[in-house]
């Protein structure tokens, strides 16, 4: 029922809104729906580049060639699971624990906003520094590897 009433609602809220939005200057933001709408903004461009991150991931991983439990179809397949895990956990974590933090005062939209993006921008920087140059990664932990056993 809760999610019906967002869906149904939300709209009529953040319509006009989506337009004013546009013409704030957030670094002035006065009112808390200015604050909100700014928050928005920001957690809006942070899940754009975690949806880029994330597409370049799967990309990363498609081009692995092994068989198996470890091979591309299954690695992608993990990936998957782990990024739906890691959405469910962000959003119970910021938007059902963090307005229970705020008792529903009139902070708690940007606060839940606020660790939503905090918590995309680490996901991120996560993914960017696992699987953005794998190729490179893995080249250079076999170059260590090799350098090890020469050196015995």
């Amino acid at each position: 029922m809760k999610r019906f009433f967002a869906i149904i609602i939300l709209p009529f809220v953040i319509g006009p809104g989506a337009a004013h939005a546009q013409n704030i200057d957030c670094s002035k933001a006065a009112t808390t729906v200015e604050e909100n709408l700014c928050a928005d903004k920001v957690f809006q461009a942070a899940d754009k580049k975690l949806n880029a991150a994330y597409a370049a991931a799967l990309a990363s991983i498609r081009m692995r060639d092994l068989d198996g439990p470890y091979g591309a179809k299954s690695f992608e397949a993990a990936m998957r699971a782990s990024q739906r895990a890691w959405l469910a956990y962000r959003d119970a974590d910021c938007k059902e624990l963090v307005p229970q933090e705020w008792s529903g005062g009139s902070g708690t939209t940007s606060a839940v906003l606020g660790c939503m993006t905090q918590k995309t921008i680490a996901r991120t920087k996560d993914l960017k520094e696992r699987y953005e140059d794998h190729g490179a990664l893995v080249e250079n932990s076999t170059d260590m590897h090799v350098k090890r056993l020469t050196r015995h």
